[in-house]
């Protein structure tokens, strides 16, 4: 019997913003794209939980149109694997993993050193 996997996007979205504000890195900007995100991770969910299902299987037989038959690797493998490279992405993107959330920020410089000098002499410019 085929487990079912409960799908809740706006409960991982809900997840997700707490762990960004956690992280100090929650932005409201980033609403539309913690959505995809959160979408993503439930579309991974149901799609392992299928691979499970079918025993892990890694390739079928397939029939070219010459009529060969081929063993070319499953369509849901291609899918999990495209998914896990776009949830890398949007997690960099999220600042959701160590990789991406050591990132140092660099301080904007000033730009105007004469402002800079009068301020030392005790004049503003």
């Amino acid at each position: 019997m085929a487990q079912e996997v409960r799908v809740d996007t706006l409960d991982r979205r809900r997840r997700v913003v707490e762990q960004m504000k956690d992280l100090g890195v929650y932005k409201t900007a980033y609403d539309d794209v913690i959505t995809i995100y959160a979408g993503m991770l439930d579309q991974y969910a149901v799609l392992i939980n299928q691979y499970e299902q079918s025993g892990y299987q890694v390739t079928e037989s397939y029939t070219n149109k010459a009529g060969a038959t081929n063993q070319r690797k499953v369509p849901i493998l291609n899918a999990i694997e495209s998914l896990r490279k776009d949830i890398a992405s949007y997690s960099d993107r999220l600042q959701l993993n160590p990789k991406s959330n050591s990132v140092e920020v660099v301080p904007t410089v000033n730009a105007n050193p004469l402002a800079d000098f009068m301020k030392s002499r005790g004049r503003d410019g």
